[in-house]
């Protein structure tokens, strides 16, 4: 008990989050990106500033909550929490492969597609210049927090923050025709990743949701499934959390935020 009040006075030290369940959760979802279940993750709980997300991560740290390093970027004044060495790593990776399997929902199209390599040249020429400043904060103590800001105003922040976030396919669309999308009433595979951490007393905690419209499920099949393996492995070797949960539906929904 006591380390859950701890992590509830951290986060309204630091946050002003004043619901236990509401620390406890984010606690949770920065302990998954700690122990590298999650390359990062995409603060969206508040007004805090990237000040007050480091003084909070540092607290963790001197609770022997996490281990570190994390890195606080502020793409664009969002802010992400990033494992910083996972984030290097997969990046690397992801810039090794022939295909980056980028899925273009461009408003004008009447289905979803594969981006074609026009649009895979430009999303390589920006993941590697995000490669090489993150490469710059890989080399520092565990226990540091570092902090970056990039403004990016021409990225599309919603593919930046698929591979940024892991996930095994990411969105795209073209921002100078629309910012909307052709996911209305598209049937889509939802994927939820669930777990418990006994830790902070939380059950069913969502480490993962994303999509991936039917039309191109062939086209990804093999990398999900790839994903997936690495997924569980990844979570073999941590003690955090238990009972891994992937659960699948097939959702048609009226408008699909991204």
């Amino acid at each position: 008990m006591s380390l859950v009040r701890d992590l509830h006075l951290a986060a309204k030290n630091h946050l002003e989050h004043r619901k236990r369940s509401q620390a406890l959760k984010l606690a949770a979802e920065i302990l998954f990106v700690d122990c590298g279940l999650k390359n990062g993750f995409l603060y969206d709980l508040g007004g805090a500033g990237v000040v007050q997300i480091q003084g909070y991560l540092k607290e963790l740290h001197q609770l022997g909550f996490i281990k570190g390093p994390l890195h606080v970027l502020n793409m664009a004044d969002t802010v992400l929490i990033l494992n910083i060495s996972s984030t290097v790593s997969y990046l690397g990776l992801v810039l090794d492969r022939e295909d980056l399997h980028v899925i273009d929902v461009s408003s004008q199209l009447k289905h979803p597609e594969m981006l074609n390599q026009d649009g895979l040249y430009q999303i390589r020429s920006q993941l590697s210049d995000l490669l090489t400043l993150l490469k710059s904060y890989q080399d520092v103590k565990p226990g540091s927090i570092s902090v970056a800001h990039i403004p990016c105003s021409e990225w599309n922040l919603c593919t930046m923050f698929g591979f940024l976030l892991h996930f095994p396919v990411v969105y795209w669309f073209d921002t100078s025709k629309s910012f909307e999308n052709c996911l209305s009433f598209t049937p889509l595979k939802h994927y939820t990743v669930q777990t418990t951490c006994p830790k902070v007393g939380l059950q069913k905690i969502q480490v993962y949701s994303f999509t991936i419209p039917e039309s191109v499920y062939q086209s990804v099949q093999t990398l999900l499934q790839a994903w997936i393996k690495g997924l569980r492995q990844m979570f073999h070797v941590q003690g955090h959390f238990t009972d891994l949960e992937i659960i699948t539906e097939t959702v048609t929904l009226p408008a699909v935020a991204l």
